[in-house]
């Protein structure tokens, strides 16, 4: 185990030079520090060093592992991965608390954001797609914590989902259905459910000759159609100048002349942009949505319309008339991330929007529910 207090005066003495570490410049930092070691001590440490100020150090092998799409860090004793199969601790350890906070000041640095006492969080992506959040200690516990959402390397088509054990022959048929009728619809899903893959290949059965416009916060879809144009939100920089919100780049897309206008999540105030766009001949729109089951749709489009500022019964009647489908995801007891439910959005008597079961899926196969009549009629 390479020494702390050694590496730690050999990384003082360097601090001075901004070259990157070398074996010479080590080596010279160890003999003025009158410390004796080996070649191999020498390389260590410069290697050690070189991690500390590239990419993404002591996390860049966890990031390089096929399937990960997670790397959480909990302090200095605590880092997590996650290869869709649920959380995994991992090996990796920090030297200390201020091992961590230097890593995520670099890359938060790296993003061009700021992150110190006087601003202790930040949500950016860096230049290889990866999306970084960060809280310094000591307003985050155990220590400083970093979370680091790793792109998809690659989009998959629903052939493949459907191969993986996601989907199953009869559901790959109705979403290709689906996208074929131009219904408009939301992924839904909880965090990690692998909504923005299901969208991902829903995309890549799009007709080639159709146009699609993704609107994100952070760029993650990269579904394989051969006409795609991306428009991704900007935070205001430290001067808190420059803002790019998702809602203002929805209204930019609607000038674009999209065949499908995809929201990559919706979460705030695009809604409201979104529901008009989708209810004003926009067909085929998409997008995903955090909710834990198809029934709580209604209610997470109501809340977000609400607070900005459009009036409920108004939000369930552009609901009513511009949303046709949910497709709802879930993570089995056996990680595998399928299609659970499909259903339909109707409106009541009261006015108010309510998710209708039109097909269930369980062990036993699919299970036709109420929705499923006004399904059928979304083909004709």
């Amino acid at each position: 185990m390479t020494d702390l207090p050694i590496l730690e005066r050999v990384r003082r003495r360097l601090a001075v030079d901004t070259s990157e570490p070398s074996p010479h410049s080590v080596a010279a930092a160890l003999r003025a520090e009158h410390h004796v070691a080996g070649s191999a001590t020498v390389l260590a440490l410069v290697d050690q060093l070189r991690s500390e100020t590239r990419g993404a150090g002591l996390l860049d092998p966890l990031l390089a592992t096929p399937g990960v799409t997670d790397v959480l860090v909990n302090g200095p004793d605590e880092v997590y991965i996650d290869r869709g199969r649920g959380l995994e601790r991992s090996a990796v350890r920090f030297a200390d608390e201020e091992s961590v906070r230097r890593l995520a000041q670099r890359l938060a640095a790296q993003a061009g954001r700021r992150l110190d006492d006087a601003s202790p969080w930040v949500d950016a992506r860096l230049g290889d797609g990866t999306r970084l959040h960060a809280v310094l200690a000591p307003v985050a516990w155990p220590g400083t914590l970093v979370s680091l959402r790793v792109p998809a390397r690659r989009s998959f088509s629903l052939d493949e989902l459907r191969s993986s054990g996601s989907l199953t022959d009869d559901i790959v048929q109705l979403l290709r259905r689906i996208i074929a009728a131009r219904a408009a619809f939301v992924v839904t899903g909880g965090t990690g459910s692998g909504k923005t893959t299901l969208l991902a290949a829903l995309l890549a059965a799009v007709d080639p000759n159709e146009r699609l416009v993704i609107v994100e916060d952070a760029t993650e879809l990269r579904p394989d159609h051969p006409h795609v144009v991306g428009l991704e939100a900007r935070p205001a920089n430290v001067e808190g100048a420059g803002l790019v919100t998702v809602r203002d780049l929805v209204r930019q897309a609607l000038r674009m002349r999209p065949d499908r206008l995809v929201v990559g999540e919706v979460r705030g105030a695009e809604v409201v942009d979104l529901l008009a766009a989708l209810n004003t001949g926009h067909e085929g729109g998409c997008g995903t949505l955090h909710a834990n089951s198809p029934r709580d749709v209604p209610a997470r489009f109501e809340a977000l319309g609400v607070a900005a500022g459009l009036p409920r019964d108004a939000v369930h009647s552009q609901l009513a008339a511009s949303v046709d489908l949910v497709i709802h995801l879930a993570s089995g007891r056996d990680g595998v991330r399928r299609v659970e439910q499909i259903a339909t959005l109707e409106r009541g008597r009261d006015g108010a929007v309510a998710c209708v079961p039109a097909l269930t899926l369980g062990h036993s196969g699919a299970e036709r529910g109420p929705g499923y009549p006004r399904l059928e009629t979304l083909f004709r």
